[in-house]
């Protein structure tokens, strides 16, 4: 029986691209297919999107999907701003740039560990409300990993949980650290996390939760997944403890489809799919929130302040060009998104052009000057 769209969806659907809830590449991409695109007025008119290069490698890469889009005439054009980790905040400049630009694409931000100094990252989240983080874990065709028939999406809550930054010193020597969970933003990510299930065919959603210890915080957040599950009677819904969660991962991913997370566990769950399914330098991800959009390296960028690989100008940019593919389909280009993403595909399975991560020995150009030519 076809479902009416929930509010989640209308209000997100009010927003500047019809496909918001689409984040993410296409669940089972074929490329030999025929789409029929209906434009409006002013649907091919060139967006500002906001560029953030970072730190690290992230020139490099945010250099790469620069070049690519300008060699096949994407209708984006780029509004860069200079924001490092070691800042003590995002410039108001930079997030009056994507509120009004509404989509941000953005390198890897090195956030220094200890010593009091907030995440740039989490300050973007919080201040723009980017409550989901889509991070899409499969296999590429060519690239040779342990597990076959990994196609995972975690769906991340983004902004509560341990990551409220609630922290003080009780006496010396004690800390006290908050983790907050709210029936809002349980809700919140529940319903986005079963609206993308729908509208991209999946068929399963599994909640990950330490509720058997952590009782009333994560049993709030599996309450609402629940409530959120029975509006959804064509899709099945599964829960699993985190612990047992990242073990099943490692011996069994194929079994896992669309995974909703609060904060912290969606971080690690993202992190250990990306290592099964090729590594974090070929995983896309996105942060969104009802009125804006980021899109970076789905996977943290563990090698983003690696100084021999930016010396050697050798850092992976797949991950980020699939990303930017996901910007492209949130824009609602979606052949220019399908063309980016058969042309990095067909750059891997040739398997010619890898960087060391993949097996290879190219740099970061190399494979850029390949995924331009797979373009034609």
């Amino acid at each position: 029986m076809a479902r009416r769209a929930s509010p989640l969806l209308k209000r997100l659907l009010q927003s500047s691209s019809d496909n918001q809830v689409h984040l993410g590449l296409p669940s089972r991409f074929d490329p030999t297919r025929s789409v029929t695109y209906m434009p409006r007025p002013g649907d091919g008119s060139p967006r500002q999107v906001t560029l953030i290069p970072g730190d690290g490698i992230g020139p490099l890469v945010t250099g790469a999907v620069v070049q690519v889009m300008e060699a096949m005439h994407a209708p984006v054009y780029f509004e860069r701003y200079e924001v490092h980790g070691d800042m003590k905040k995002v410039p108001q400049e930079v997030l009056d740039s994507i509120k009004k630009n509404k989509v941000c694409l953005k390198g890897g931000l090195i956030t220094p560990v200890g010593g009091g100094v907030s995440s740039l990252n989490v300050q973007l989240r919080k201040e723009l409300d980017l409550y989901a983080s889509l991070v899409h874990c499969f296999n590429l065709p060519g690239l040779p990993t342990r597990h076959e028939n990994v196609d995972i999406v975690v769906i991340r809550e983004n902004t509560e949980g341990e990551y409220s930054g609630l922290e003080h010193e009780v006496v010396p020597g004690v800390v006290e650290s908050l983790k907050v969970i709210t029936k809002f933003c349980s809700e919140r990510i529940a319903q986005y996390a079963f609206e993308y299930a729908y509208l991209n065919n999946r068929k399963k959603v599994t909640a990950v939760h330490k509720a058997n210890i952590m009782k009333l915080a994560d049993g709030l957040f599996l309450e609402s997944c629940r409530e959120v599950a029975i509006k959804y009677p064509g899709i099945k819904y599964n829960e699993i403890i985190v612990d047992n969660c990242c073990m099943q991962l490692v011996s069994k991913p194929e079994q896992f489809d669309v995974m909703v997370t609060p904060n912290l566990y969606g971080n690690l769950v993202a992190n250990t799919a990306a290592g099964i399914a090729g590594g974090t330098g070929v995983m896309p991800g996105g942060n969104v929130g009802a009125d804006h959009a980021v899109f970076e390296q789905g996977a943290s960028a563990g090698n983003v302040g690696n100084m021999k690989v930016l010396e050697q100008k050798k850092a992976n940019p797949v991950a980020l060009l699939l990303s930017s593919a996901m910007m492209l389909r949130h824009l609602q280009f979606p052949s220019f998104a399908d063309r980016l993403e058969t042309a990095v595909k067909r750059v891997i399975s040739e398997g010619k052009h890898r960087t060391k991560d993949l097996g290879g020995s190219s740099t970061t150009q190399e494979v850029v000057d390949a995924v331009i030519a797979a373009l034609g």
